[in-house]
């Protein structure tokens, strides 16, 4: 974790860290790494598999090991074949790292893993066209009694705040929730005569506490035509004229660093009382629905891993490329992101000047 070639920075580092503590416990923190086999790394992963999930809340006071065997005569759901996967892979990452070293001549780990059953498309999915419409005819997009706790009752307040703009900015951009959440006032900018988001960990003047989940994820990405119809444009005008840090000021961040674990507790919430809430969707699905509609656009695939930083993430994580979000002009960013268009009615929330 030390490594200064490697890079750890916010989930990623909580994620290995935490990962870590537990294989420790399971293999020994004194075991000698040239007594981890084939078979002992075998004996991890059948561990894994008969783990419950959530295995330290639910037994706090046991060892993994004694969890396992508490949950199994509970009857217990374990966690996921992709959750045992990933902490395999952590550990194999953790021993190709040892043979580059020279403490290993082989990885015992790799390869390993378990059949996922559940295929990668069916684990989270887009909001189809009715949840989409739903979401914004919600008394939140149609009139309600405020932003706060009567964001879901139907009133005459039409707040244009955090809450309003950033399901929007996620359906029309393919932004993360914290990608949003973070944005300063300085990372709205013009280049080559485009709006644009700046997504990105530098600060000049606004607030920093931005992280970005990987290198990739810094990019440009144009303001869709339909945020500049709905008004955007006046929202961040507003913002900077009021001299303020963050775009969106009445967010708050966690006590993990993060925006996004508050807002996705609000979202879900909102979900529900939207009656727009279904199996396998949550506020990660705007991002899903923004990739389907530039492949439904025919948008050149490196165009479009660039808009959404999408290089070395798990949903394209076949392609090798060096630059993505870097190379592309904002003319030619916009160009295709303006091809992107939903089954959505959303004229309602169309500026008052606003002429088709």
């Amino acid at each position: 974790m030390a490594d200064l070639s490697r890079q750890f920075v916010g989930k990623t580092k909580i994620a290995y860290d935490s990962i870590y503590k537990m294989l420790i416990e399971v293999i020994g923190e004194n075991t000698p790494i040239r007594q981890l086999t084939r078979e002992r790394c075998r004996g991890v992963l059948n561990l894994l598999r008969q783990l419950p999930a959530n295995a330290v809340k639910k037994y706090p006071k046991l060892t993994l090991k004694q969890a396992a065997e508490r949950g199994s005569l509970d009857g217990a759901p374990t966690i996921s074949a992709g959750t045992v996967n990933g902490y395999i892979q952590k550990l194999s990452a953790l021993l190709s790292w040892s043979v580059n070293e020279g403490y290993l001549d082989k990885n015992p780990a790799r390869g390993l893993k378990v059949v996922d059953t559940v295929k990668r498309k069916d684990k989270r999915q887009p909001f189809v066209p009715w949840q989409l419409q739903k979401i914004f005819d919600a008394p939140l997009y149609r009139g309600c009694r405020n932003d706060g706790a009567g964001y879901s009752s139907p009133g005459n307040d039409k707040p244009r705040r955090g809450r309003f703009w950033v399901p929007l900015i996620a359906l029309f951009s393919g932004m993360r929730l914290n990608e949003i959440c973070q944005l300063n006032v300085e990372d709205m900018r013009v280049v080559d005569g485009i709006h644009c988001f700046i997504v990105t960990t530098d600060v000049e003047n606004g607030v920093a506490d931005k992280k970005l989940k990987t290198s990739s994820g810094e990019r440009l990405i144009p303001v869709h035509p339909e945020l500049i119809r709905i008004g955007f444009l006046e929202h961040v005008s507003e913002r900077k004229n009021s001299r303020g840090e963050k775009l969106f000021p009445d967010l708050t961040v966690a006590k993990s660093g993060y925006y996004s674990d508050t807002f996705s507790k609000f979202f879900a919430n909102f979900l529900d009382k939207a009656c727009a809430k279904a199996p396998r969707t949550s506020f990660h699905s705007f991002r899903h629905n923004f990739r389907d509609a530039l492949r439904e656009a025919r948008v050149d695939r490196e165009i479009a891993l660039a808009l959404g930083g999408w290089a070395g993430d798990s949903a394209d994580d076949d392609e090798t490329a060096d630059n993505y979000g870097r190379g592309f002009k904002a003319t030619t960013l916009f160009a295709a992101i303006s091809e992107i268009s939903y089954d959505l009615d959303l004229m309602h929330l169309h500026r008052a000047d606003y002429e088709p």
